[in-house]
């Protein structure tokens, strides 16, 4: 593979780097010689150079999930990542009588891997290439029009995508940073199939389930491991039973030297979005609305996903990995929201911006464009208000299986007649096999009666809205009414369809928008006439975009430049391309408690009850009594290290990430942040914010002690 990583231009693009703490920022991996420094300092012993190498040993072997992050750890593709990451392709594979979510999996042999979905992917980092002038230079050659602005940007990022996958088996995508002041294309090895090789039991996966979530202590097997699958070219492949295991340039090992207290560590991965450089307005939208508003309407719908779980096993196996996101994301929020009010963040960040704003004042007539833009940005915020409400639930209705089922289809025939190169971003001929896999997976993710109830939740919550805010025009045509009748009536309805059949949906996959308009399938004819005003929506949301096009980065620089002015530091928010962060491993002190930084066997023993989430398997219960290590413990704790703290800066999208010694060897996975952490994606709290790994230690000691997989040890070098 070539390589064609360019030097970063933060520096230039935005400010001096300074680092506050050695452990807060999300640093682009080329920024890394910048502040080779502090990374020495912190004990790292390879050299900042090596890990500027995105293709090389160990960064190589990091890969992208979508979603989550993931390495390679042998020569014939075994990847591994985090319990919760492979949930999905867990969940797939389980039924109400074969249920891999409790017992596990272990493939003996590579012919008993298992298929992790249609749309399960390995992205394996090849290339990055900086494209900012050019990217620029497109949108100023639409003039002032935002919508033209907007488009301008799309068809430059379609034009270098679709160049960029000329060869076949790369995907590309276009990355903006710190607001469009920069712009990155990054590509990647795309590989189609991959395999669920091993998952340890869910009481060991998902030990603690939602009640220690986000918590510490903490005592969680949160490991899984795939493979990866190419041709027999060696070429990436849709499944095929002839494939064979993908083998990678560089792959991880695991650490010979046992991890231990103030020790160097870092993590290489795709963290999802931080707003660290949001408007204090921004925030506080969030903060007063936004979290505690879809909070409380998810732990509403996860009552519902439960109470019908207990009297339909069909339904607890099907919804499973849905109920799993909706609980971390209304967890995530209510930690957030309590962080807030602890760190004043509302305060921070309406203080930074007075700050901001005064220099530039000071500027004079230099600083008047950017006030302009903070102005812009502002308009945007009240423009979203005041639809708010009545978009989040006709939004999530639209999502329902069923419903969102027939949108989609219908939305695929629309844009299919088009020319590839017009079709909206996720319609084009590049995106159809994800179409198709969703398609086809929805089986294993639908119930008819949970997604009636489910649609019926949503449209409640519409008609209970003031009749002004009541305003969406298709919706008010099909309910007949605004009462809990009318709902019941259009769920009825809407019951009536047939995309609950693979057969159906796939037949529908290619018909023609004629076809579709045509049809007497209720759910076809709600796609038809909701349409236009799903266009009509987008437009305007593209003319916003157009507006922040010249605003966001204008700001962003002013920003940038006043914390230069101050001695300060700039790395970009988080957009889910690949970021390191460093620090070591520690503890931390909240009311009076100081916490160590490991977790041990015994810990899991004294946590058990017998009853979910806190059942561990008896084999493991029996292995800790008999003080069974398997010469896996650390004298300096007396026992094996489950989960550990480190002072590290993640997100939502590392979950899975290696965590690396200084050596550059694997110690453990990145799983989750301590309660205290979670507000740090809007202001970074270096005295509290902790990150929760699971020891590597742990995993070896389950695959040989407690759900065996000498298979696997073998092939990772760690039989004993």
């Amino acid at each position: 593979m070539r390589s064609n990583l360019l030097a970063f231009s933060i520096v230039a693009s935005l400010g001096l780097v300074q680092v506050a703490h050695a452990a807060e920022g999300m640093w682009v991996p080329q920024q890394l010689p910048e502040i080779a420094g502090p990374l020495q300092k912190a004990g790292l012993k390879l050299s900042a150079e090596q890990l500027a190498d995105l293709t090389g040993d160990p960064m190589g072997a990091v890969v992208a999930l979508g979603g989550c992050t993931a390495s390679f750890v042998s020569p014939q593709g075994l990847v591994v990542t985090n319990h919760h990451c492979a949930y999905g392709a867990i969940q797939l594979n389980s039924t109400a009588e074969k249920n891999l979510i409790k017992d596990g999996f272990n493939a003996p042999k590579t012919s008993d891997e298992l298929s992790a979905g249609p749309n399960a992917r390995v992205y394996v980092l090849d290339q990055i290439t900086d494209v900012t002038t050019q990217a620029k230079a497109a949108i100023a050659a639409a003039g002032n029009d935002p919508l033209a602005r907007t488009r301008a940007l799309d068809a430059f990022d379609k034009s270098q995508v679709a160049a960029c996958e000329a060869d076949a088996g790369f995907r590309c995508r276009l990355y903006s940073f710190s607001g469009g002041n920069t712009y990155r294309l990054f590509r990647n090895l795309e590989i189609k199939d991959v395999r669920l090789v091993y998952a340890p039991p869910g009481s060991v996966g998902k030990f603690g389930g939602d009640i220690d979530n986000w918590m510490w202590p903490r005592h969680t097997g949160d490991f899984s491991f795939y493979r990866a699958y190419v041709g027999k070219d060696g070429k990436p492949a849709a499944f095929a039973a002839d494939n064979v295991p993908y083998q990678p340039k560089h792959f991880l090992k695991f650490a010979d030297q046992p991890l231990g207290a103030d020790d160097f560590v870092m993590v290489a991965g795709y963290p999802g979005r931080t707003n660290r450089y949001a408007l204090a307005g921004e925030f506080n939208e969030t903060a007063e609305w936004t979290y505690p508003t879809i909070a409380r309407h998810y732990n509403a719908v996860l009552k519902l996903i439960e109470d019908a779980g207990k009297a339909d096993a069909d339904v607890k196996v099907k919804y499973a990995a849905t109920a799993a996101s909706m609980n971390n994301v209304a967890k995530n929020y209510a930690g957030q929201l309590e962080g807030f009010k602890r760190i004043d963040a509302a305060g921070q960040k309406q203080a930074e911006e007075a700050q901001v704003l005064a220099w530039l004042k000071q500027q004079g007539t230099a600083g008047k464009p950017a006030l302009a833009a903070h102005a812009q940005l502002l308009k945007h915020l009240d423009t979203s208000k005041s639809t708010r409400e009545r978009d989040l639930f006709v939004n999530q209705f639209n999502s329902t299986s069923a419903v969102g089922s027939a949108i989609t289809l219908y939305r695929t025939a629309i844009e299919r007649s088009k020319p590839d190169a017009e079709r909206e971003v996720g319609y084009q001929q590049r995106d159809l096999p994800t179409i198709e896999g969703g398609v086809r997976q929805m089986d294993r993710r639908y119930v008819a009666k949970m997604d009636q109830q489910l649609q019926q939740y949503w449209l409640d919550q519409y008609v209970a809205l003031p009749a002004a805010q009541r305003d969406n025009a298709v919706l008010n045509q099909w309910l007949v009414g605004s009462d809990a009748n009318a709902v019941k009536a259009l769920v009825n309805k809407l019951g009536g369809t047939r995309l609950g059949s693979l057969d159906e949906r796939l037949k529908w996959l290619s018909a023609d928008r004629a076809a579709f308009e045509a049809s007497t399938d209720p759910a076809i004819q709600y796609a038809v006439a909701v349409m236009p005003a799903l266009l009509k929506q987008e437009e305007q949301k593209k003319i916003r975009e157009g507006e922040s096009l010249s605003a966001r980065p204008l700001y962003l620089q002013a920003v940038a430049d006043y914390k230069k002015s101050q001695g300060g530091f700039v790395y970009p928010d988080a957009n889910l391309s690949l970021r390191i962060t460093f620090g070591n491993v520690m503890g931390y002190a909240k009311d009076g408690v100081n916490f160590t930084p490991f977790t041990t066997l015994e810990g899991v023993a004294a946590k058990e009850t017998g009853e979910d989430p806190f059942d561990s398997p008896k084999a493991l219960l029996d292995a800790v009594k008999a003080k069974r290590y398997g010469g896996l413990e650390d004298k300096r704790i007396g026992s094996v290290p489950v989960n550990f703290l480190s002072n590290l800066d993640i997100t939502g999208g590392n979950s899975g990430s290696p965590v690396l010694d200084a050596h550059g060897k694997l110690v453990g996975l990145a799983f989750d942040g301590n309660w205290e952490s979670v507000s740090s994606n809007w202001v970074f709290d270096p005295v509290m914010t902790r990150m929760i790994a699971v020891d590597s230690r742990y995993m070896q000691w389950i695959m040989q002690e407690v759900a065996p997989a000498p298979q696997l040890l073998k092939e990772l070098n760690l039989s004993r």
